[in-house]
C-alpha cells in the first residue's frame, strides 16, 4: 500500500510564499516520479510541477518561476514551494506519485493520489 499525504496548505496573501509537503510511505519512495496538481472550484485538476526520480523536473507555465518542486529522499517526501502566490493560485493541491518514476505532465501517468491541502490566496 502506498500512501500519500499532504501537508502545509494554508491561507494566505498575494505574494506570499508557503511550502506544501507530500509524505509518502510504501513501496520505494525513490523510485517513483511525484507531481504536484491543483484542482480550483468549477475548474478542472491541472498540473502544476512533477519531478522524477532522476530529478528532472517540469513546471506549468503559470507557476514557473514562482514555485519549486523539490524531493528529499530520505524523508520519503517531496515539496512544492510557493513564492509569489497569486489569487489564482487558489486550489486545493494533491500530490501524486508515478511508480515508474517519470516526471509526467499527465494525471493519467500517477497511480497513487493523496486527499489534498487547501491553499487559499486572498486577493
Amino acid at each position: 500500500q502506498v500512501q500519500l499525504v499532504e501537508s502545509g496548505g494554508a491561507f494566505v496573501q498575494t505574494g506570499g510564499s508557503l511550502r506544501l509537503s507530500c509524505a509518502v510511505s510504501g513501496g520505494t519512495f525513490s523510485s517513483y516520479g511525484m507531481g504536484w496538481f491543483r484542482q480550483a472550484p468549477g475548474k478542472e485538476r491541472e498540473f502544476v510541477a512533477s519531478i522524477s526520480k532522476s530529478d528532472k523536473r517540469y513546471y506549468a507555465g503559470s507557476v514557473k518561476g514562482r514555485f519549486t518542486i523539490s524531493r528529499d529522499n530520505t524523508k520519503n517526501t517531496v515539496y512544492l514551494q510557493m513564492n509569489n502566490s497569486k489569487p489564482e493560485d487558489t486550489a486545493v493541491y494533491y500530490c501524486a506519485a508515478d511508480m515508474e518514476g517519470w516526471s509526467s505532465v499527465h494525471a493519467a501517468q500517477y497511480a497513487f493520489w493523496g486527499q489534498g491541502t487547501q491553499v487559499t490566496v486572498s486577493s
